[in-house]
């Protein structure tokens, strides 16, 4: 009988890479997803699928109660910083509200392993002074978004000690690849990409020279994978320790793609931080997880993936 894992999110970009490499290694796979950012067509007929808010509690103890599960993934959360900006009662609703039904659910049910997406991104504020910046650096998130992460990450934390719940959680850096909704606020690379193939003018907010931390959607998945049987207690961050502009990012997609414009540049969005990279060396000390993608490589396969929809 194979082991039942919850993935909340599972339409959704990192959620549905995750669901897929679960069904590669045979777990049987339920999915929740409200469908707000993710598809239908993201999920393999192979899940169980409910579709499901994590804000609402009766409808996810449903689920619990009917797959008996074994692992949850959450990977559910409203993932724009600038919305949170404009909606901080919202996003505390999504990423908080629900993380907390899930931790009660899962302590009620006897949850074997609770993996918790977090995000590196934004946890260590506007200048955390060590580059790339080590989990022992004080927490600084300037966003509602990043505030709701560190609170979930404090939760669990508490769910932990309270009442023995394994945990693991990965934050990540800006993660990309197939998948990334190209529509959003989110996903720079996926967003150039789209105007790019369709050779369209591409803005870039600010001057262009905002770092960050890209990290393969492959490689989350896999650090994923990793910490349903390692990690518990920790706190870890997911990168790759190189950082890249989003200069950068338009250079690298422009060779790719054969794109022949130059950007727009725009005003700078609230929010944004101006330099964030990880230092992912605990992550690969306890997971024994390291980064298998370059950029270049990545970015291949993501232009591959959206050449593949036009």
């Amino acid at each position: 009988m194979s082991e039942k894992i919850l993935v909340t999110g599972g339409a959704g970009f990192i959620g549905s890479n995750i669901v897929d490499e679960l069904l590669n290694m045979g777990y049987s796979v339920t999915v929740i997803d409200d469908l707000s950012s993710g598809t239908m067509e993201n999920i393999s007929k192979s899940v169980k699928f409910y579709q499901c808010d994590v804000r609402d509690r009766q409808s996810l103890e449903k689920v619990f109660e009917n797959e008996r599960l074994e692992y949850v993934i959450h990977t559910a959360a409203q993932i724009s910083v600038s919305k949170s900006v404009r909606e901080p009662l919202y996003d505390a609703q999504v990423n908080i509200i629900g993380i907390i039904n899930l931790l009660d659910l899962s302590v009620k049910y006897e949850i074997r392993k609770f993996v918790f997406s977090s995000s590196g991104g934004v946890m260590y504020g506007e200048n955390p002074k060590i580059y790339p910046t080590p989990e022992s650096v004080c927490p600084d998130p300037i966003s509602p978004y990043g505030i709701a992460k560190l609170a979930s990450e404090k939760y669990l934390k508490f769910y932990s000690k309270e009442f023995g719940l394994r945990f693991t959680s990965l934050r990540y850096g800006n993660v990309y690849g197939p998948r990334q909704n190209p529509d959003g606020e989110a996903g720079v690379i996926a967003i150039f990409a789209k105007k790019m193939l369709k050779n369209e003018p591409v803005k870039i907010n600010g001057d262009g020279e905002y770092i960050r931390d890209y990290v393969y959607v492959k490689d989350v998945v896999n650090a994923n994978l990793k910490s349903l049987n390692a990690g518990d207690g920790e706190v870890l961050n997911i990168g790759t320790g190189t950082g890249k502009s989003v200069n950068d990012v338009f250079r690298v997609l422009k060779e790719r793609i054969g794109y022949k414009l130059d950007p727009i540049y725009g005003p700078p969005r609230p929010g944004d931080l101006r330099k964030s990279i990880l230092d992912n060396s605990r992550a690969k000390e306890i997971l024994k997880w390291e980064p298998m993608y370059d950029f270049e490589r990545g970015i291949s396969e993501t232009v591959s993936y959206f050449e593949g929809r036009k």
